[in-house]
């Protein structure tokens, strides 16, 4: 693991592999995640890629309470450009995950020089009325679910709210059926949840997507249901330079699912 000094936050990484004639591929992750969350996919990804994975700001090794206002999209985004500025590598290939994925759009959207080619695997967020005509402002029952979640983490019982947040996304009983593994990362950063619940997160909106300009893959679990896979069909329309890839026979977590289909399209993405 190694660190980067940026907006005053040590930003730990893990830089992996060696570059094959291209630039190297940063990856964000996303919700009660950590760099760790790439690890089914970083020997495959590091036999063509040099793979700088990040773990952003209050997440695994950090440990946060959850206290303080330093957690939120804006501050992510400004983190991710501050890092990639300071790696001095030029133009880098950036791919994010869920809430991950939301952080990288807006990486795009505001720093499209600092970027060659976007990935992002079914970005979270919402859809304003001009992506959705059933938009009717608000929060959303999906942010009401984790405010529950984030209310029972808050109260001292982790497990309790995880459960809420993992069942609301895969299904009743998912969370109780995850590897110890898995738990124990969800355990590290379960704290984050409640700095996300306050994010104030904006909805994509058209002019959002038209605004993103370089090559971008939308990459979707064929199982997964909601409002994820709405807003990736709705973004990916709009995007001018973007291609889908389903995977099938997944769900949110596509690429510890199914990590050679993830793989290969990444790979064939990034070779065009």
């Amino acid at each position: 693991m190694q660190s980067l000094h940026v907006n005053g936050y040590d930003m730990p990484y893990l830089d992996v592999g060696e570059n094959r004639g291209g630039p190297p591929l940063v990856c964000v992750h996303g919700s009660l995640s950590d760099f760790r969350v790439w690890g089914c996919v970083l020997g495959p990804l590091t036999q063509r890629h040099r793979m700088i994975a990040v773990s952003l700001r209050h997440f695994f090794p950090a440990q946060w309470d959850g206290i303080g206002d330093t957690y939120s999209i804006a501050q992510h985004v400004s983190d991710v450009i501050a890092f990639i500025e300071k790696l001095d590598l030029g133009p880098v290939d950036l791919m994010g995950h869920s809430r991950g994925g939301h952080i990288c759009f807006r990486v795009a959207q505001a720093r499209p020089d600092l970027l060659r080619r976007l990935v992002l695997a079914e970005p979270g967020g919402e859809l304003d009325a001009s992506l959705d005509p059933e938009y009717a402002g608000g929060p959303s029952p999906l942010l009401a679910r984790f405010t529950a979640s984030a209310e029972k983490i808050a109260a001292g019982d982790v497990d309790g709210g995880l459960a809420v947040f993992v069942d609301t996304l895969e299904g009743p009983g998912t969370c109780s059926r995850l590897p110890a593994m898995v738990k124990q990362n969800l355990r590290d950063n379960a704290y984050t949840l409640i700095g996300q619940v306050r994010d104030n997160r904006p909805p994509f909106s058209k002019a959002d997507a038209e605004a993103i300009r370089m090559p971008t893959l939308f990459i979707l679990g064929a199982r997964t249901k909601g409002l994820l896979p709405k807003v990736l069909h709705a973004l990916a329309a709009h995007v001018p330079c973007s291609q889908t890839a389903i995977i099938p026979n997944a769900t949110h977590p596509m690429f510890e699912q199914a990590p050679v289909e993830f793989t290969e399209a990444v790979r064939r993405f990034l070779a065009e």
